[in-house]
């Protein structure tokens, strides 16, 4: 007890509490930050057509935890697949870009073709 009569440790969870609070809050406003440079970059970057070949292509798949409470009841869980494809250009310069799950189908490795693109966004890639 301090010198009013009230724990100690209730203002040590505080104190905590706030800390972790403001970690989360900091690192959602930088992600947000981060992502709207980078939109604001692509838009002022010039929209480039290029020959080039796909290289390879790749899946990432992320996970959220799920748990099981103490009565055994399971308690969700869900998964997020983001799609890539590494297009080599005449240079032998490699790009990766992130597709959507259509395009990704509808792209093989070893495919010629002309790479649209905007910056660090994939437009569209069309096969020669």
């Amino acid at each position: 007890m301090d010198l009013y009569g009230y724990e100690t440790g209730f203002d040590m969870f505080s104190i905590m509490f706030f800390i972790v609070f403001a970690l989360i809050v900091g690192t959602i406003i930088i992600n947000a930050i981060k992502g709207i440079s980078e939109w604001s970059n692509n838009n002022k970057q010039p929209i480039l057509d290029i020959n080039c070949k796909v290289v390879s292509k790749r899946i990432s798949v992320s996970h959220t935890n799920s748990h099981t409470d103490s009565s055994g009841v399971h308690h969700g869980s869900s998964s997020h697949t983001s799609y890539y494809v590494t297009f080599e250009f005449e240079s032998k310069d490699r790009t990766e870009f992130r597709v959507n799950g259509k395009e990704y189908g509808m792209i093989a490795e070893g495919d010629y073709g002309k790479l649209k693109f905007q910056g660090t966004r994939f437009l569209e890639f069309n096969r020669i």
